[in-house]
């Protein structure tokens, strides 16, 4: 079993320290662990299992040379699994030749430190890697989310999207999609000014992601007045109650819109669809479901669920 140090500056950069060697652990272990918390394997077995089982490190020290599973090998199970392709690896080694490098950027590494070590230097590089991987991550999130709302954008519900589709084909579980459209949006940008609805549909979203209470559901930004939300494994009578409460939501914000056939307030209309995919259907066959239902419900009056 691996053996784990921990501090107590809970949002600290996690590293993972692989080595064979426990005195090459506990030197690096105290160099570090001021600024970082710390966990640590000695074999390459039980580093694959913390790198994969619950909080990912921000950057994993591994030693090349080491009994079983070497470096090399557990550099390159990193690299190859997509939940753990994007840590950093720093190799630490006692070999100095250029072949060697060469073989450990090949296999992931993003850098190279070798034996005996200062100190000095692993503290810097560990400082320069994970400040790139924490950029890179920060620049991940913005890219996924809509620069009005806040909330994730089209770009990412095509992602997440594409992902729950594959998981329900592959557990035969139900997917459901909202597809929702703020009435009369554009009444309301022309008779208040684009400012005031900007802030409209600000408060529209906050609405529905508070709506969308469970950890697995996601509302995004479709484009526009419009937004989808994606709830995985739930059947027809449960997407149809998330819908309904979805409306509610909004309507409840009592945003007064003057200029509405439908209400005094903005309301939203909303096209709800459930499949249980199979394998081999294309995932457009749900969004064009959901989005005929949703044309339906604003045919009918809008400020109204329709299921398909």
């Amino acid at each position: 079993m691996p053996i784990k140090i921990s501090r107590e500056a809970e949002y600290a950069p996690l590293i993972l320290i692989v080595d064979d060697i426990t005195t090459n652990i506990q030197l690096m272990a105290h160099a570090l662990e001021k600024d970082y918390r710390i966990k640590f394997a000695t074999n390459g077995q039980d580093a694959l299992a913390l790198a994969n089982g619950g909080e990912k490190p921000d950057l994993i020290l591994l030693d090349v040379m080491m009994p079983g599973m070497d470096g090399y090998e557990v550099c390159r199970h990193l690299h190859d699994s997509p939940s753990t392709c994007d840590i950093p690896v720093i190799f630490v080694t006692a070999r100095h030749d250029a072949w060697d490098q060469v073989k450990g950027f090949a296999s992931g590494a993003v850098d190279y430190i070798t034996k005996p070590f200062d100190l000095t230097v692993v503290r810097a590089r560990v400082s320069t890697h994970v400040t790139l991987r924490r950029q890179a991550e920060f620049m991940k999130t913005i890219a996924a989310l809509d620069g009005l709302t806040g909330i994730p954008n089209r770009r990412h519900m095509d992602k997440i999207f594409e992902i729950e589709w594959r998981r329900a084909v592959r557990n035969q579980t139900s997917l459901s999609l909202l597809m929702i459209d703020v009435d009369h949006f554009k009444k309301y940008n022309d008779y208040y000014g684009h400012g005031t609805g900007d802030k409209c549909l600000q408060k529209v979203a906050l609405a529905l992601q508070a709506g969308c209470c469970r950890s697995g559901d996601c509302v995004t930004r479709y484009g526009g007045e419009e937004f989808t939300a994606i709830l995985p494994e739930s059947d027809a009578d449960s997407a149809h109650h998330v819908a309904e409460k979805l409306r509610l939501a909004v309507e409840t914000l009592n945003i007064l819109h003057a200029p509405s056939d439908t209400s005094d307030c903005i309301t939203i209309s909303i096209g709800s669809a459930t499949i249980v995919p199979a394998l081999g259907q294309e995932r457009s066959l749900l969004i064009e479901t959901a989005d005929k239902a949703l044309y339906q419900a604003k045919q009918a009056g809008r400020n109204q669920v329709v299921a398909k």
